[in-house]
Parts: C-alpha cells; structure tokens; sequence
C-alpha cells in the first residue's frame, strides 16, 4: 500500500494485491483528511495553560475557539503553528507532524495583535508578504479584496503606521485571503472592525468557502459569538485550559438547554 497526500488535504492510497491467476492488480483511493490533529496536548508545568487536548479539525472545515481571556486559546494555536512545543501530545497539520517546516506551508495566519512594519505602504507590505507565500501578487486581486471590506484604494500608498487600527486589521486580513493558503488561522479577525466591516468579513468568507475547490479550512478564535455562530460548522469552547464542549453551535444550545450560543457559553462555564 502506498500512502500519499498534498496540502490540500487529499490524501491517495493505492492498493496493490494479486489476483486468482496471480496479476498484479491497483486499487486507487481517495479520502480527506483532517486539517488539523491535536492529540492529548499539555502545555505549561506545574500550571498548565493547556490540559489534555484532543481536537481533530476537518479539512474545508469552518471550526471556531470560544474562551474568556486567557482560557488557552491563542495557547493551542501557537501549538499548532509550533511557536510553542507542547510537554506532552502530538498535532498534525494535514498529516504533517506541527514540528515539520513542510506543516506550515498551507497555513496563513492572523495573530491577534496584527502589526506591520509602520514605514511601508499597504502595496508594499502586501508584496512582501505574497514573496514570502511564493504567489504573484496582483493589484486587482488585492483591489477586489479591498471593495468586498470596504477599504479605499488610497490604503495602498499611505504608510501602515498612518493607518487606524480597522484599516490595518484589513490589510492584515487581505494578506492572508491574497496567499491562497488552505489553512486560515485567524487569531480575534474583527478586533478593530466596526459592525459594518464585521458582516462584510463574514460574507466575504462565507463567499470564499464556496468559490473555491477544495474548500479552505478556517480555524477562528473570537469573542464575538455571534460571529462564530454565524461562520462556523462546529466550535470548541476552551475554559482554564481544558475543552468544556466539542459540537455546531446547534448541538450546543441543545446540549446546554439555551436560546443563544451566548448563554450556552456562560452555562458551559459556570457548570449550570
């Protein structure tokens, strides 16, 4: 049997095996698998930030982390981006060991406090970041990405330090969205964002989740539960860091017996 698989999260098997008269015969298959694998991962000793985590994400999975501050959420995504080395666990990024540089080619991530260089231009930060990624950068592309969040083309000259923090959040956002990449790792998206820019995120990646063959994993961790509730097909709710409920946010306000995934959260956690 030999076992192959890309960063699109295809992976082939083909089978080999003889038949009746002895003819080599081989059998291809193909299945997905999973974006991201968090096996019993601890972090942090004698007080550990996370606490056996076992997390398994599917590819072309929209998936989002709910937590209080400091419940160990921006923790497990570091794990998966190998910013931090667990004590103890395993994760696995489309079958790549976390560890592996090879596991971070699919990945574009958004760190909760995004900050670019403040002397460079939105053009010029964008270009870097698309020589990073090893894609070509094109002006329309990252102008299309500017009208759906309603940023002005003028963006593009002024320097990033002159920017608000809405705008560079969009910036940091339009980098990720422009590099093509499989795996978003969006760290609070809409922090920064008015109500306004908010819904035009979620539609833009409502949108790209159905333009695109295959579908792009989004892992999102935010406060805004609405947010989450509106974008994601399951969620994880983290508290102190242990995982409280893995499920939809449908499962969850049955499972917790709420009207709103906001007191489904506050029931999770206060054990009512």
């Amino acid at each position: 049997m030999c076992d192959t698989s890309n960063e699109a999260g295809i992976s082939t098997v083909v089978d080999r095996k003889r038949t009746g008269t002895g003819e080599l015969q081989f059998e291809r298959r193909t299945h997905l698998i999973s974006a991201v694998e968090i096996l019993d991962v601890t972090l942090g000793n004698p007080n550990p930030r996370l606490s056996e985590v076992n997390l398994k994400i599917a590819s072309g999975e929209y998936f989002g982390l709910i937590g209080m501050n400091g419940a160990g959420k921006t923790s497990l995504i570091k794990c998966i981006l190998d910013f931090c080395r667990p004590e103890q666990g395993e994760i696995s990024i489309f079958g790549q060991p976390a560890h592996k540089v090879a596991a971070r080619a699919p990945i574009a991530y958004l760190p909760e406090r995004f900050q670019a260089a403040a002397h460079l231009r939105g053009e010029q930060f964008l270009r870097r970041i698309m020589q990073l990624y090893q894609v070509p950068y094109h002006q329309g592309d990252a102008l299309e990405l500017f009208d759906s969040l309603s940023l002005t083309p003028t963006a593009l000259t002024l320097p990033l330090g002159k920017h608000s923090k809405g705008m560079a959040q969009k910036i940091g956002l339009i980098a990720c969205l422009l590099s093509g990449r499989q795996l978003l790792i969006l760290d609070e998206p809409m922090s920064g964002l008015d109500p306004y820019a908010r819904v035009k995120l979620k539609t833009l990646l409502q949108a790209r989740r159905h333009a695109n063959t295959p579908s792009p994993t989004l892992v999102l961790s935010s406060h805004m539960l609405v947010d989450v509730e509106t974008l994601c097909d399951r969620i994880a709710i983290l508290h102190q860091g242990q995982l409280q409920f893995i499920g939809s946010p449908a499962e969850c306000l049955q499972h917790f017996a709420a009207d709103s995934l906001e007191s489904a959260y506050m029931n999770c956690i206060t054990g009512t």
